[in-house]
């Protein structure tokens, strides 16, 4: 514009004073004009301040105009297309580089925001209730800070799960020990199970059940168990045996020295049970026997004897002591006194 002026002037010097005074006049008033659009402005970067002149209208091109660079994420107040206003400030903040983990991504993120709460906002990382952010969402921007966003969601799963069915062992007292048998087959039950799980970027990290419904009961297995003794006599065979009793025996026959009655008397060879006084060795043999210890009617296996029924008693018979009936004194004889295991039978 001054070189205009004075080109102006040139030309009109050989028009004589009155052109000369004139064209004066105008480069007054264009210096003036100049001078009055000539403006200081402070410019404020990240605190640290400085004074530019410029003659341009808003910051935009009076930062351009004096080598001021302002990136696409740095912030400025007020705006770049503002006007500007003689002894104006502008305070520009220099945008940073962070690291944000986020959604299975690593991020390089330049913001110029003041704090990670409202940089991840102006990213467009919206955040959830429960997310997870690291450092605090309060902590202020500075440059290389390292951001962790963890994804936070909460689900009511629902499952159906097995119930174990109970095993139940009853005694079977007709059974040989260790044979058993199955009397109803279990069957697991169902139960609904409703719980509430977390997931940490759909990595399940925490599960507490809220509710549990039985669908379906279970049915208990019963087993039969076999608890009878076997005792295999040295004639061969097995006898199945509820319980065995380690006794003194002795022998007797129908005689008058061993019941005090003759053949004549009514009661000549009859147990205390009633019956006919017997020796059987393919069946059941007469025995005498203390009650109390051996219930009158109880089947048993006498060792070196055979199959015997408890049918008679004895005054001698007390506790753990047995008499065997023979049919004859020298079988009595033969037979002494011995100790024996003698085998309640079923």
């Amino acid at each position: 514009m001054v070189e205009k002026i004075k080109n102006y002037l040139k030309r009109q010097l050989s028009s004589g004073p009155k052109v000369i005074s004139a064209v004066l006049l105008v480069l007054a008033i264009s210096t003036v004009a100049i001078y009055s659009m000539r403006k200081t402005v402070i410019v404020s970067i990240d605190g640290k301040e400085q004074k530019i002149t410029t003659l341009s209208s808003n910051y935009k091109s009076a930062l351009g105009n004096n080598s001021i660079v302002v990136g696409p994420k740095d912030k400025t107040v007020p705006s770049l297309d503002s006007k500007i206003k003689n002894g104006a400030k502008i305070s520009i903040k220099r945008a940073v580089n962070v690291q944000v983990a986020v959604d299975g991504k690593q991020l390089t993120i330049k913001s110029a925001e003041d704090n990670i709460e409202k940089m991840l906002e102006a990213e467009g990382i919206g955040l959830q209730d429960f997310d997870k952010v690291s450092p605090s969402k309060n902590e202020a921007l500075k440059d290389g800070l390292k951001v962790s966003v963890v994804r936070v969601q909460t689900k009511e799963v629902k499952e159906i799960k097995a119930i174990d069915y109970a095993t139940v062992v009853k005694k079977d007292d007709d059974t040989e020990q260790g044979s058993n048998k199955i009397l109803q087959e279990g069957q697991p039950g169902e139960k609904e199970t409703i719980s509430k799980v977390v997931y940490e970027d759909n990595k399940e990290v925490g599960r507490k059940v809220i509710s549990e419904t039985i669908k379906k009961q279970p049915v208990q297995k019963i087993v039969a168990m076999g608890t009878l003794g076997v005792y295999t006599p040295s004639r061969g065979g097995r006898v199945l045996y509820k319980d065995a009793i380690r006794m003194r025996s002795t022998a007797y026959t129908s005689n008058y020295a061993d019941t005090g009655k003759g053949p004549g008397d009514a009661e000549f060879g009859i147990t205390a049970s009633g019956t006919v006084a017997k020796r059987n060795g393919d069946s059941y043999s007469s025995v005498a026997v203390d009650p109390r210890v051996i219930p009158l009617g109880t089947k048993l296996y006498i060792e070196g004897y055979g199959y015997a029924v408890a049918e008679d008693t004895g005054g001698a018979i007390k506790g753990n002591r047995i008499d065997l009936f023979f049919n004859s004194s020298s079988e009595v004889r033969s037979w002494g006194v011995k100790w024996v295991n003698v085998y309640v039978i079923k």
